[in-house]
């Protein structure tokens, strides 16, 4: 072979390369999904709002690292679900419940902190309390808000910017971060990991319901998060402490996290029966849970300094008091001073108030997931509308 043939084979090669590449790269970008809006059900891990909207606004320093204000979350910034509206091109989403200079015309959040799948039995101030709008409230104010918003859209006049539309409700990503309350209310009842254990059935039921009804009601693409790793949030391991035998590596309390990884594996055989039962969907289960563990467990491989104690709180183990919670004051000579304060730098802290994950842990968290490495199937954020790639 001459040089002549060769370098023409070369060149040949580079541009059928080169031609292939942009194929793929047109084929996988006419497969990114449009999703004009999302519709999120959580607890705290996704309010943006909705608590502090019914019983008061969460204080400073909460927001403080990028709202500079308090903006309804309990997190010193920027949720998972801010950065996943943020990825698909979307504002960030405003509270149902939060009824001044509310934007819906993108979607609505119906979490709220505290909030479980399976209705509680206890008051909001009690020890362990939870929230009143469990996930079955969260989808009736969905179904009111869908029926009223187009009633009012159809008005005309401001409503259609700030409402969304009727194909809209089709076309969302309908996303879900709940359950970790259901196991947490079980220790607050001095319940046994095994008791806790028994009752998960039940919460995954009535979690399966839910997103049948949502599909009843026109949602197609659903993104499901599993439960976190409860043994290591701070104030589980505060107020429920284990034997010294029963802390892992990380510092963790192993049975805590043995319940909520069996609620992963409940909730995933949940998700692959939902597929079957519902054929128009497309169901993509995420992993948080080795994420979030992955992060605590090596911190300072990941850029982190504080895996386990909270940023702002005060005292003890963790930085962690129930009575002295993160911006609290309390009154020396008559004076208000806070003593619930904030470290210097949240960004290398993975927890923020001892419940609650810090803005660049979210973020961190985010970063992984939205490329579907650990998703089931392995399909990224922005092609959530497609049951397999």
């Amino acid at each position: 072979m001459n040089m002549n043939t060769y370098s023409r084979l070369i060149t040949l090669w580079f541009v059928l390369y080169v031609g292939l590449c942009s194929i793929t790269n047109s084929l996988a970008a006419s497969r990114q999904c449009h999703f004009p809006a999302i519709f999120n059900f959580g607890d705290s891990n996704s309010d943006t709002g909705g608590f502090s909207a019914a019983f008061g606004q969460a204080g400073p320093p909460h927001g403080e690292s990028y709202f500079h204000h308090p903006a309804g979350r309990y997190c010193d910034g920027r949720l998972i679900i801010d950065f996943i509206a943020k990825k698909l091109g979307l504002p960030y989403l405003n509270a149902y419940l939060d009824s001044v200079g509310s934007n819906y015309s993108h979607g609505a959040n119906f979490a709220t902190a505290g909030s479980t799948i399976r209705p509680q039995n206890t008051t909001l101030h009690q020890t362990g309390g939870f929230s009143p709008f469990s996930l079955d409230v969260q989808f009736n104010q969905f179904n009111d808000f869908q029926r009223r918003t187009q009633f009012f859209r159809n008005k005309g006049g401001v409503y259609k910017t700030l409402l969304p539309k009727a194909e809209d409700f089709s076309q969302a990503l309908y996303t879900f971060d709940i359950g970790q309350n259901d196991l947490t209310s079980g220790y607050f009842h001095n319940m046994s990991t095994d008791q806790v254990k028994a009752y998960v059935p039940d919460v995954l039921a009535q979690f399966k319901t839910v997103v049948k009804y949502a599909y009843n009601h026109g949602g197609r693409s659903f993104w499901v998060h599993n439960t976190s790793p409860v043994g290591c949030v701070p104030y589980i391991m505060d107020l429920h402490p284990v034997k010294p035998s029963l802390v892992d590596r990380a510092g963790c309390a192993t049975p805590y996290n043995e319940v909520a990884k069996f609620f992963n594996r409940e909730l995933k055989a949940v998700v692959v029966q939902l597929r079957k039962e519902l054929p128009l969907a497309a169901i993509t289960y995420v992993d948080v849970y080795s994420v979030k563990y992955s992060l605590i467990s090596q911190a300072k491989k990941h850029g982190f300094e504080e895996p386990l104690r909270a940023c702002c709180g005060h005292g003890g183990k963790y930085n962690y008091n129930l009575h002295i919670g993160c911006g609290a004051k309390i009154k020396i000579h008559g004076k208000e001073t806070l003593v619930g304060k904030p470290c210097k730098d949240p960004s290398v802290w993975v927890n923020w108030d001892g419940v609650h994950y810090t803005q660049a842990a979210n973020k961190w968290v985010f970063d992984q997931i939205v490329g579907g490495s650990f998703s089931d199937p392995p399909i990224p954020l922005s092609m959530a509308c497609h049951k397999h790639l």
